[in-house]
């Protein structure tokens, strides 16, 4: 089997070359779906994963703006519309310095399987832009996100591909865009989720990924016959994911004592569990300066650790939120050492390959991304199913049905990751549970 997979790791390599991330994404997808598929030879015959593995169509285009001075500036944009096997393609932009294309592959091609383990009718996609926000005012964020979609609009619409925001595109971003599309379209549609709430924007929304997260760990806890009662929960990150994870933590009786940034990691043993922690979350989330050090200045139970990060204290529960490889070898092992029972990652790919199989040779419950982050997604297309319907959902049947579409996430993976000895391996379980679905679907269209 080894030989197999890695043949076929030697082909997407050679004609997808400097793609490192994307290369890492498919890698630990073979890994377990090659095995499957060899078990099931409808979908070798059909060369299902040979065309999974490639984009449907990708779109790179240059985006010229013009700053507050008047100086002109470029920057490069893309979408990867992956896979539309099941619905119209579905996947947020991100706007970073380090967006590239490998970077847009690898989360495109992971938001096929996690689109299609939501259960929602939603194909793979995403895209983004090198460009940085950070630093940069109202207007020339506007005149950016403008320029973006004027190239942008001719290739999305809400029954082909419809865009949400990521890492840098919060709601600000996702207005200007929608202002631009419908002044080019001339219509008002669910082209865009992570809307305002006055113009089509869903309840629960910002929250969805970090609270999606919790949910899933506590079904995995359930596994084991635990829950969030009194457990200590280390969080990466400070933005959206991580604020949500952190209120519903407390909720459930846990408590996060960690946050981190590119600067370093906070410590707040007596937890991140108030009212006005998670308020100064928000507003270092909208500062756009990125640091997590003034945490510790305005809050005197917190201790800032300049260039560390927060996998070296003792937990129960590991939910990395921040980004991708952010939790190395290392940090694994020091995770498993001081007792780690759960880990499932909030953000995309945010455990390196190295640091996953330290944590699965331990036993310890591991959710890969693409089934644990879902809740994003999910509550992007019950946005989309709420402008469909020219309706709104109260905040409180959001959550519900969100604490349902990740209960059904988590069966998944339980039915298709339980191994004999009753372990669940939960990778294996997101792969093949995500793949069944989109796979046949190919199959019932034909070669397309």
């Amino acid at each position: 089997m080894e030989t197999k997979i890695k043949a076929f790791m030697d082909k997407v390599a050679a004609v997808n070359p400097a793609q490192p991330e994307f290369i890492q994404a498919v890698h630990e997808v073979a890994e377990t779906l090659i095995p499957f598929i060899e078990e099931n030879p409808k979908y070798k015959d059909a060369k299902i994963l040979d065309r999974i593995v490639e984009p449907e169509r990708t779109m790179m285009f240059r985006i010229p703006w013009v700053d507050d001075k008047g100086e002109i500036h470029v920057n490069r944009g893309y979408r990867i519309e992956f896979n539309s096997a099941i619905g119209p393609y579905k996947g947020g932009m991100r706007f970073h310095p380090s967006v590239t294309l490998s970077i847009l592959k690898f989360l495109g091609f992971e938001q096929i399987f996690k689109n299609s383990l939501t259960t929602l009718p939603m194909g793979g996609g995403k895209g983004g832009s090198d460009f940085n926000p950070k630093g940069k005012s109202d207007g020339e964020i506007m005149r950016f996100c403008q320029s973006l979609m004027n190239e942008l609009f001719r290739h999305i619409g809400p029954n082909t591909d419809v865009p949400a925001g990521d890492i840098g595109v919060g709601g600000r971003e996702i207005g200007f865009m929608f202002g631009q599309y419908k002044r080019l379209r001339n219509e008002f549609t669910g082209v865009l989720t992570g809307k305002g709430r006055e113009w089509g924007g869903s309840l629960a929304r910002p929250e969805a990924t970090g609270f999606g997260a919790v949910y899933f760990a506590n079904n995995m806890l359930k596994v084991k016959g635990e829950n969030f009662n009194g457990k200590t929960v280390a969080v990466s990150g400070f933005g959206n994911v991580s604020w949500g994870a952190a209120q519903k933590v407390s909720e459930l009786g846990g408590k996060v004592i960690t946050l981190s940034g590119p600067d370093g990691y906070i410590y707040d043993p007596e937890g991140i569990n108030t009212q006005d922690k998670f308020d100064f979350m928000l507003e270092l989330r909208a500062s756009n300066q990125d640091i997590i050090a003034p945490y510790a200045e305005r809050f005197a139970s917190a201790t800032f650790f300049p260039g560390k990060r927060p996998w070296e204290q003792k937990v129960d529960i590991a939910l990395p939120c921040a980004t991708q490889n952010e939790l190395n070898e290392d940090d694994a092992k020091a995770l498993v050492a001081n007792g780690l029972i759960v880990l499932a990652e909030g953000a995309n790919m945010p455990c390196t390959p190295e640091a996953v199989a330290v944590i699965q040779d331990a036993k310890v419950l591991f959710a890969p991304g693409k089934a644990a982050n879902a809740g994003g997604v999910a509550v992007s297309g019950l946005e989309m199913s709420q402008n469909s319907m020219r309706y709104n959902w109260t905040f409180e049947e959001v959550d519900a049905k969100l604490q349902q579409i990740m209960g059904d996430i988590h069966d998944t993976c339980v039915k298709y990751g339980t191994e004999a000895d009753g372990h669940v391996d939960y990778v294996k379980g997101a792969n093949i549970g995500g793949f069944v679905k989109v796979a046949d679907a190919m199959m019932a269209q034909g070669v397309v």
